[in-house]
Parts: C-alpha cells; sequence; structure tokens
C-alpha cells in the first residue's frame, strides 16, 4: 500500500517532467530558416568562411531596389546576401533565385554588361575588374572581391558547384536564343528580357512599349561583327503568328515614318536608316539595325528562321510503371517468338520426316499405316 501512495503522488511530478522538453519547440525554425539558406551561400568555400549569417532578400525591392521591377519580370523568388572573410580579404556575395532558368539567364544578362571578358564559371559568366557575375540553374550569383587574384574563378566555380540545379521544364533555355545566326555574333552581348523593365535597362533597340510585353512577348538583342561595320540583331517572340504578323505590320510602318507616333531610340536614330529592316519568321519578329550596309543587314536578318519544334524539353527519368510495362512488353515479344520459332521448327521436322516417307514408297503420314498382329487361334 505504501509503494503504491508514492506512485500516486509522484505521478504528477512525472507528467511535468515529460512536458518540460517540449517547451523549446520554436527552435527547429530557426535552424530551418538557417538550412533554407545553404544551398544557395554556403557557411565556408575555398578557405572563404561566412562573416555573420546570411541575410535573406526576400523580394525584388531588398535584393535590388533599383532594378526591382526587371528582377519582377524574371521572376525573382528569393534570395540572401552574405560576407565572406580570408586572411584579411573580403568577398560579398548576392544569391538570387528565380523560378526558372529563363529567369536566372535574363537576370545575367541584364546585370552583365554588354563587352566584360567572359569568365568559364557555372554556366556562363563575366567580370569587370573585381566583380564577378555568373548564373548556373536558376541562380545568379553576383560576387565582389576586396582583391583578386589569379584563384579567384577557381574559388568561385567551387561555390557554383554547389549551387542547385533546374530540372523539368525549368532547365530549358529560352528556344529563342538558338534562333540568333552564330557566324559574326560577338560574345558576351545577348540580352534576354521578357517585359519592359528588363528590356530597356539592357539597352534594347526599340521602345519597350512597341514590343509588346503586355501580350506575353519575349525579346532578345545581340551584336554582330559584319565587314561593313557592326549591326544589332533584335528578335521578338509571341505566342502566336498572328500576332508577330501584327507586331510586324507595326514595327514596319514605324520604322518608315521616322519614328512616329514615338520618336526613336538612340540606337534608332545612330543606325544606318537604309539598313534598317524589318522581318516575320512564323511566330518571331526581327528588327536588324546599325551601321552596316544594306546588303550585309539583310543576309543577316535572313539568316534568322523560325522552327515549330525548336524547343527541346528534357524528359524525365523512366518510372517504375513504365519499367513494368516495358518488361512485359518483352515478355509478350519473346512468347511471340517463341511460339513462331517452335512452329516452323515442327514443320521443318515434320516435313522432313514425311518426304523421307515418301521418298520410301510410304504414306507421309504413319497413321495410314495398317499394321496389325494377327492371330489364329482356333478352338
Amino acid at each position: 500500500m505504501r509503494l503504491i501512495a508514492i506512485l500516486v503522488l509522484a505521478a504528477p511530478i512525472l507528467v511535468q517532467a515529460q512536458a518540460k522538453p517540449t517547451a523549446p519547440a520554436a527552435a527547429p525554425a530557426k535552424s530551418a530558416q538557417t538550412l533554407a539558406a545553404k544551398p544557395l551561400l554556403p557557411d565556408a568555400f575555398a578557405g572563404w568562411v561566412e562573416d555573420g549569417a546570411a541575410k535573406p532578400l526576400p523580394d525584388a525591392a531588398a535584393a535590388d531596389a533599383a532594378n526591382a521591377a526587371a528582377l519582377k519580370e524574371y521572376g525573382f523568388e528569393t534570395g540572401f546576401a552574405a560576407a565572406y572573410k580570408r586572411d584579411g580579404e573580403t568577398l560579398s556575395v548576392k544569391a538570387l533565385q528565380f523560378g526558372d532558368v529563363s529567369g536566372s539567364y535574363g537576370a545575367y544578362s541584364f546585370y552583365r554588361v554588354t563587352g566584360w571578358p567572359r569568365e568559364e564559371i557555372g554556366s556562363g559568366a563575366a567580370s569587370d575588374n573585381n566583380r564577378v557575375v555568373f548564373w548556373r540553374g536558376a541562380t545568379v550569383i553576383d560576387a565582389t572581391f576586396s582583391k583578386v587574384h589569379p584563384e579567384s574563378a577557381s574559388e568561385l566555380r567551387e561555390l557554383a558547384a554547389g549551387l542547385p540545379e533546374a530540372a523539368g521544364n525549368k532547365a530549358v533555355t529560352p528556344p529563342i536564343l538558338d534562333l540568333l545566326p552564330k557566324n559574326l555574333l560577338q560574345g558576351q552581348t545577348m540580352h534576354y528580357a521578357l517585359g519592359p523593365a528588363g528590356y530597356a535597362g539592357s539597352g534594347g533597340v526599340l521602345p519597350a512599349q512597341l514590343v509588346g510585353f503586355d501580350r506575353d512577348a519575349e525579346a532578345v538583342t545581340a551584336n554582330y561583327s559584319l565587314s561593313s561595320g557592326p549591326a544589332t540583331l533584335t528578335l521578338i517572340e509571341y505566342p502566336t503568328p498572328q500576332m508577330a504578323s501584327a507586331a510586324e505590320t507595326q514595327l514596319r510602318a514605324y520604322i518608315k515614318s521616322g519614328g512616329k507616333p514615338q520618336q526613336f531610340t538612340k540606337a534608332l536614330t545612330d543606325s544606318d536608316q537604309a539598313s534598317l529592316e524589318v522581318r516575320r519568321t512564323g511566330q518571331v519578329v526581327a528588327l536588324v539595325s546599325g551601321d552596316a550596309i544594306p546588303d550585309e543587314s539583310h543576309k543577316l536578318i535572313e539568316m534568322v528562321h523560325y522552327s515549330s519544334d525548336m524547343t527541346k524539353i528534357p524528359q524525365p527519368g523512366v518510372s517504375e510503371v513504365a519499367k513494368t510495362g516495358t518488361l512485359l512488353e518483352n515478355i509478350a515479344i519473346f512468347v511471340m517468338v517463341g511460339s513462331v520459332a517452335a512452329i516452323l521448327l515442327g514443320l521443318m521436322l515434320g516435313g522432313g520426316r514425311a518426304l523421307y516417307r515418301i521418298a520410301r514408297g510410304k504414306p507421309a503420314s504413319s497413321v495410314y499405316e495398317a499394321e496389325f498382329t494377327k492371330l489364329d487361334l482356333k478352338d
């Protein structure tokens, strides 16, 4: 009885003792937030150590207030900014994550100034002294060194290797980029835009209002080194050929009018007016501008050809259902082949035996032979 009384008195104390460990439940929320930053910006890499926690960039205004509109057009989702230190030197890194590769490449081309030297980092990179911008997957990295070393590029390659990769449809690069003629194309001059802010901010040739971004258009510009002078090729893709045809008519009228009702941009004003040409191919409208002679400009724009099957979507991995279906299909094929082989083998063996019996003057089949043993049994 005394033992039972002790257990009854101790029961509330045991219940309270078991309830106490549940108090620090708020801690995992902080660790989850820390883990969210790690795929984009690690705590340390290539000898660089993070100087304090990474700062989250929850929206486009926090990531880049001056270019927030362009980041929204490219599909900005989240980002982080971090400072690293090593041997008295510093490295500031800003990681911007977008919804897909089209957005990350577009943002990279927006930040990369035309003419910056190319770097072999991630999927594409460019540098301006101590600043390096590159992209990989759906992420854009903007890094600034306090001092650049010969091994700085390899250090950023290590950072790029840890960035998450895009998969499925999100890994598809803008198909319009494949329409740009590769011959005489100047490297590091392509700029891809999904909206007016990104287009104007990256030096678009046309007034952004004429492109038709409100109709889900997307545009790319690139520079070419033709023998008679530099040229700029602008490609605008629309959702349908009908929309492209209407845009072609509008752009032709705009070029012919000399910039009415909207004035020519500086790029169009500085161009050889005789070389300005507009052409449509499928869902794409092309415009060539610059100082090249009309013949060369015409040849350049004629090299643009739209194909309806130019979009290449990476196929997902084979599922278990597909594997099972393939296995059953192979089994069925094996049974069918085996059955046909058995029939052919039977015909060959049976036919050969029949021919042999006929050659000996016997019936083709032994079924027709009446061989009986006769017993003369008499009483």
